[in-house]
């Protein structure tokens, strides 16, 4: 289950699949209510959608590590996906550890090294942007964990990384 939220409308909903029905067909719940889902096409530029037999049209335009913007029956939309993202990852790469006494940092998602921040020997803080990753087209932030000396760089530049990759070592 995925958490969203559009600018400019205050709520925030929930969204999920709940069956697969073959044949690009889905049954998808929006907060409390079912609703039927087939996707004509899908690709990196958008989707085209029949929802409860309506067709939609989703055209993406750019996104940042927790927005997407998207066109949608060309109306521009911005939506803030999973507020607390950043956090999630950076918890869960070490940033939440104890004292920090973990020297490896790693990867809590799959991704692509979009760009490496640092270099081996340079001294960071803690909370700052070691490399950046894709993800789910989503630009996520990997933030040191601790302060320290980085050594052992293990990511490459557009290299891929699986959850649980040590993507450098911080001493």
């Amino acid at each position: 289950m995925t958490n969203y939220k559009i600018q400019d409308i205050e709520k925030s909903f929930d969204g999920k699949i709940i069956e697969n029905l073959g044949n690009n067909d889905y049954v998808i719940k929006i907060n409390d209510a079912e609703h039927k889902l087939k996707i004509i096409t899908m690709n990196s530029n958008g989707i085209e959608f029949i929802l409860n037999q309506q067709y939609h049209k989703a055209k993406y335009l750019e996104q940042s590590t927790n927005e997407m913007n998207i066109v949608i029956d060309n109306v521009p939309i911005v939506i803030n996906l999973h507020t607390h993202f950043d956090k999630i990852v950076y918890k869960n790469s070490g940033g939440g550890a104890a004292g920090g006494v973990q020297k490896s940092l790693k990867s809590q998602i799959p991704g692509k090294v979009v760009s490496i921040s640092v270099e081996h020997g340079d001294n960071v803080k803690k909370g700052d942007v070691i490399c950046t990753l894709e993800s789910m087209k989503m630009q996520v932030a990997v933030k040191a964990h601790k302060d320290g000396v980085v050594r052992n760089i293990k990511a490459k530049e557009t290299g891929t990384v699986a959850k649980g990759d040590v993507i450098a070592d911080i001493e």
